[in-house]
């Protein structure tokens, strides 16, 4: 698949407001003692199986997610806390196949020059609401995170987490290049997709930028979780 035109927002949070949020196994990943929540939007492209060809109106949407940082078993990855897609067929897929918190969601993107706007509100039945509206664009040079900075762990992620219904652990990896960052300015004119963690994203959030690149992700695999002293 392809990932193009993303915002990366992140907010710090303090660590006790999203600990009992995990299932078993799952720790925070934290920064200099900080826990960070991210908001992800971006447009997908090229979606389908390996070697197989794109399929119409299937493999192109847009998707915006709501995210944290975690370890397992000194894996660190990525923890979803939702994932709105406007294709219904690939959140059905991605729910059933990857146990990732997928929802129906009405989208809209634009993009003239290097300026996004990006709008959207969850429709997915008996699902928490969920509205998200900005603009956003990159500034700056093209360059990429060096080891040990804050924007490297915020983004070299290549591995995500995800439980079925009966909390059974998975991990997937994902492969991809090194990104190419940019900084970003963005307006945010709503935002509520934190609100079922009881969470208010205030302040400016830390923002990057990344114009495009391909990823290839594996088929999940259960984590073995140790039980309980």
């Amino acid at each position: 698949m392809t990932w193009l035109d993303l915002c990366f927002l992140h907010w710090p949070v303090p660590p006790e407001a999203l600990a009992p949020s995990l299932p078993p196994g799952l720790q925070l990943d934290l920064w200099q003692g900080q826990a960070w929540v991210g908001i992800v939007p971006f447009r997908m492209a090229g979606v389908a199986p390996r070697f197989s060809p794109d399929m119409p109106r299937v493999s192109a949407f847009p998707e915006l997610n709501l995210r944290t940082y975690v370890t397992a078993q000194g894996v660190p990855g990525v923890w979803f806390y939702s994932l709105d897609a406007a294709q219904p067929l690939a959140v059905r897929l991605a729910r059933r196949l990857f146990h990732l918190p997928y929802f129906d969601a009405r989208m809209w993107v634009d993009r003239r020059g290097e300026i996004t706007r990006y709008a959207s509100m969850r429709t997915h039945r008996r699902a928490p609401e969920g509205h998200f509206a900005a603009a956003f664009r990159p500034v700056g040079p093209v360059f990429q995170a060096a080891g040990g900075t804050l924007e490297d762990w915020l983004t070299h992620r290549l591995a995500l987490y995800s439980a079925d219904r009966r909390g059974r652990l998975y991990r997937g990896q994902v492969h991809h290049d090194p990104w190419r960052l940019r900084r970003a300015e963005a307006r945010i004119a709503e935002n509520t997709l934190a609100a079922p963690l009881n969470l208010r994203l205030k302040g400016e959030p830390h923002l990057l930028y990344a114009q495009r690149t391909e990823v290839r992700a594996d088929w999940l695999t259960p984590v073995r979780v140790s039980p309980e002293p």
